[in-house]
């Protein structure tokens, strides 16, 4: 039997990770727990979110076959929480594919806001 592993964290490559931990912080309501010029993290004491400071990464192309991952975050309402994020620094491409919105962080990283469960 494999052993089974709890997810703690993800570490997401960026060029300024005080930045990206202020909007993530403010997007979910998690603490800024650490933040420096190389790395930062923010968590609600269960999961974290930790920014890895990589000044030569490139934004992915969307939509294309150069994109490694997304986030997926569930809001009561998505238009609401679109029109707050790109507020807050995000930008919405133009290609949306579904019933749910995909955005990309300051720094070009994907995520998909997404309606509550009906």
């Amino acid at each position: 039997m494999t052993t089974i592993a709890k997810l703690i964290a993800v570490t997401i490559d960026c060029a300024e990770p005080k930045r990206l931990a202020e909007f993530y912080s403010q997007i979910t309501g998690f603490e800024v727990q650490y933040a420096e010029e190389e790395y930062a993290g923010i968590g609600d004491g269960t999961t974290s979110i930790y920014f890895q400071r990589v000044p030569e990464r490139k934004a992915p192309s969307w939509p294309g076959g150069d994109k490694q991952f997304h986030l997926d975050f569930r809001v009561p309402d998505v238009a609401k929480a679109v029109e707050e994020y790109i507020a807050l620094g995000a930008t919405k491409p133009e290609f949306q594919p579904g019933d749910w919105v995909v955005l990309a962080d300051p720094e070009g990283h994907l995520l998909c806001v997404c309606p509550e469960r009906s």
